[in-house]
C-alpha cells in the first residue's frame, strides 16, 4: 500500500494526476454524508465519502425588554 498524502487541510492523490475522468457520480448515502465515485478511463475508480460533523452552539442569556443580554456562550 502506498504512503498516505494527508495534509492538515487537504488530501493529495498524486496517482490521479493526468488521468481522464470517464464518469463522476455523487450519491447521498444512508448516513449523514455524501459519497463520490470517479471512474477513470484506465479502468480504475476513485471513491471518497464526505460526512458532516455536528456542532453545538449554546448560550445563556437574560431576556426582557430590548436586546437579550448574553451571559455566556458555549461552543462545543
Amino acid at each position: 500500500m502506498q504512503e498516505n498524502y494527508v495534509q492538515e487541510n487537504y488530501v493529495e492523490c498524486p496517482e490521479l494526476s493526468g488521468k481522464t475522468i470517464q464518469t463522476l457520480r455523487i450519491y447521498k448515502n444512508t448516513g449523514d454524508g455524501t459519497d463520490v465515485a470517479i471512474e477513470l478511463t484506465d479502468g480504475t475508480t476513485f471513491t471518497c465519502s464526505l460526512s458532516h460533523q455536528p456542532t453545538v452552539k449554546a448560550s445563556l442569556y437574560r431576556g426582557g425588554v430590548g436586546t437579550p443580554q448574553t451571559i455566556r456562550q458555549y461552543d462545543i
